[in-house]
Formats: C-alpha cells, structure tokens, sequence
C-alpha cells in the first residue's frame, strides 16, 4: 500500500518540576535549600529514512510525544533530561502546519529537524535562596512541551515524470531503461502507486525517473487515479509525455495530449510551464496509412515540446530519448527543495484575573495558562523580544495589579524561572 500524505500529532515532553528540599546532615548547621531543577523534556525529531519509500507507518500511529523530564530532588540533583523522540520520514516529506497548510520544513536535504520543543525544568528552591529569604518554601513547575498537528506530504524527488494516460507503456518504458520493475499488464491502472527508476546513459551521468500513475480527465479534481498522485510531478524537472500513438485503445493521441496538458495546468499553472518532452510510442503499431504520427508532431510543435518516436516493447528508440533526457536535464535548475512558509504565532497577553500571583518576602511568583504558553515564545537573548514580552505584560494590566497588591522597587518578579527587578 502506497500512503502519501498522513495527519498526525507530535507533543513535546513536559519537562520536570523543581524540588523543594532542605540540607540534613548530622554536625552541619544550618543546611539550607538544596532542592534540584527539574530535567528538561524532550523534543520531537524528524529524521531522514532512505529505506523509507512511503508514510504507511503512520497510517497506524497519529500521536508522537517525546519523553518527559525527571522531577529534581534533594542534594542538589537535578532531574534527568527526557528523551528525544526520533521520527523517521522518507526523504522528500514536505511538513505543513494543519491549520494554515503552510510549510514548515522540506525534509529532503537530510538534515534533523526539531517539529515539537520538549518543555523547561522548573527551578528547584536552592535558586530561589537569599540573603533576606534564607528558607524559600517554594520551587517551580516543568513547563509543557510544545505540541502541534501537522500534515506530512511526500513529494517524490524525481529528476523527470512520465506522465500520460493509463496503459500507454510508462511502466514498460521505464523497465526497459532502469532497473525497476514495475507491474506491467494490458489494463488501465495497472500502475496504482508511483515507481521510481534510475536511468545510467553513461559513466558519471545519471538521473531518476518516476512512473506517474495514468492520469485522466477531471484528474484535477479528483478523478481517477491519478490525482492522488499529481502532486509527485511538483518536483520534476522535466516531463516526459507518453503518449500511445498507434490508437490501439481506440483514443485519438491529439485528443489525449491536448487533454494531459489541460490535466497539468488545472493542477498547477507552473507545473504546466515545466519543459516537457513527448514520446511517440507504440510506433511498431502503427498502421502504414494513419496519420497520427504527423497530427501528433504538430500539435507537439504547437505546443513549444520536442517529439520522439519511441516502442518501448521492442526498446526502438528508447536509448535515444535517455540520452537527450539527459542532455536537457544538465541545463535545468536542480530538484525543487520548498522554502519554510511558517510562521509561528507569539501569544499575546490574556487576562489579568487568570492570572496567580504568590508574594514571598520581596519575590512575586507570577503563573498562569496564557503566561506559560507566552513566555516559551519569548527569547530572552533577542532585544526586541524582550520588549514585546514587556508590552503585553503592560497590555494585560499585570503590573498595575502587582502595585495594587503592594509590590516596592527593587522587588523581584519570577515568571516561570525568568526574573526581573521591578521598577515603577
């Protein structure tokens, strides 16, 4: 079974809560705190599989989360950090964000990328320890681990495509010219999932090609087979249209080559601007007295695309057409690898009221659901972060609240492990 695009969901782990503990040992006075932060947790990671061909597995498997962080503890020890989780995807999976359909990572240059960020430790109390606060009895809590559903859609990466109608001899003509060996019978479809094949012309010059399954009219739109499959021609670089010019299935090849053409640009206007080259085949079938061959010509002139005669059952032809494959690929731009188009939304200030704050000595512990989801957006070693955190720390009225609560300058403010001395 050939899967192609999946729905799943990935979660950071959460990471571990700070320990609240005191110093007890016999003939040592005065201990104090020595509660451990908590272990961070851990994140979601994809990974390039070569030996991956489809998205099967994930058919059985929607939500992937990563490991949580171990709770600190006494004497100081922080807890352990959880595990990544690994997720292996095969090369050409293109991530998207399932509520905008915006690309977040091209997974086809091989490199791991972090989909789900395991959350920070919280702070244990022997962070929190002063010269006027000697005996903190509080810590923090691990902070949630992002969580995001994403829509994962392979993209074959294949130099050139055969596209065409069903039964017009793409799977013959890629198992005379590579090394796959596609199911080939005298049926429509008998091509249901896409086959890939690597073409050598010469020493040093190579290149893959990929068996599209037949396409049809209204495929665009969701007709037949072969839209399913339209969107593994995204990355060719070139197409070969094959097109059965001996009429032995009783279709006009004009009327076929006219029609794929119509199928593409319905599809994508740029994938109707791909070069393209049209291989006549079926030529041992032609009859001396039809004209097809010369219609076809034309209409392929017409069309701005180079015309070769081709059979791929008796392979006449078909060295030529690699080799020129070839030839036209060394002038073209590289496998298309998509640009990220995510842009992750900061959270903005909530409110105030849902808010806990928790005064301790000169220190207000400040928590809250949207806080939490705001501060892990926030990096702290950028200035203008910093001040946007600011801003909707103003906007949500939180330090009007503080004032009203009785805060002094000077005063530090904690806000899940990230403090600042307060200044009116």
């Amino acid at each position: 079974m050939f899967v192609d695009k999946v729905r799943i969901t990935v979660c950071g782990g959460r990471g571990g809560d700070g320990a609240v503990a005191f110093h007890r040992e016999k003939y040592v006075a005065s201990g104090g705190p020595d509660g451990g932060d908590g272990g961070h947790g851990g994140s979601v990671i994809l990974r390039v599989n070569d030996n991956l061909s489809t998205l099967l597995d994930f058919r059985y498997k929607r939500k992937y989360a990563a490991q949580a962080g171990v709770n600190g503890q006494g004497r100081k020890m922080s807890g352990k950090r959880g595990e990544s989780l690994i997720v292996e995807v095969p090369r050409g999976t293109v991530v998207r964000d399932a509520a905008t359909n915006q690309i977040i990572v091209d997974m086809s240059t091989g490199e791991d990328f972090v989909l789900a960020k395991g959350g920070r430790g919280g702070w244990g109390n022997a962070h929190y320890a002063t010269p006027t606060r000697q005996v903190p009895r509080f810590a923090r809590s691990g902070l949630k681990g992002q969580e995001r559903d994403v829509i994962l859609e392979l993209k074959l990466l294949a130099d050139v495509g055969l596209v065409g109608f069903p039964n017009v001899g793409k799977s013959t003509l890629l198992s005379v010219t590579s090394n796959a060996r596609p199911k080939i019978a005298n049926y429509h479809f008998t091509t249901l999932f896409p086959n890939l094949g690597v073409i050598y012309v010469d020493e040093g010059v190579s290149f893959v090609m990929a068996d599209i399954p037949g396409i049809i009219e209204g495929a665009a739109e969701g007709a037949g087979l072969g839209h399913d499959f339209l969107r593994h021609i995204d990355r060719c670089r070139l197409l070969v249209h094959v097109v059965d010019v001996s009429g032995s299935e009783g279709r006009d090849p004009v009327e076929d080559f006219w029609a794929i053409l119509r199928e593409l640009k319905d599809y994508s206007v740029d994938l109707s601007d791909r070069p393209m080259i049209v291989a006549a085949n079926k030529t041992d079938l032609l009859s001396p007295d039809s004209d097809n061959l010369e219609r076809l010509r034309a209409a392929a002139e017409e069309a701005g695309c180079p015309l070769y005669e081709i059979s791929a059952g008796t392979t006449q032809g078909t060295r030529q057409l690699m080799r020129v494959v070839a030839e036209k690929l060394r002038t073209l731009p590289p496998v298309t690898i998509y640009e990220p188009e995510y842009v992750e939304v900061i959270a903005e200030a909530g409110d105030p009221d849902a808010l806990t704050i928790e005064h301790e000595g000169s220190t207000w512990l400040v928590t809250g659901q949207w806080l939490e989801r705001l501060i892990q957006d926030i990096n702290f070693d950028d200035y203008e972060s910093r001040n946007y955190f600011d801003l909707q720390l103003r906007k949500c009225g939180l330090f009007a609240r503080l004032e009203e609560m009785g805060i002094q300058d000077g005063d530090t403010v904690d806000i899940y492990d990230w403090q600042f001395d307060y200044q009116r």
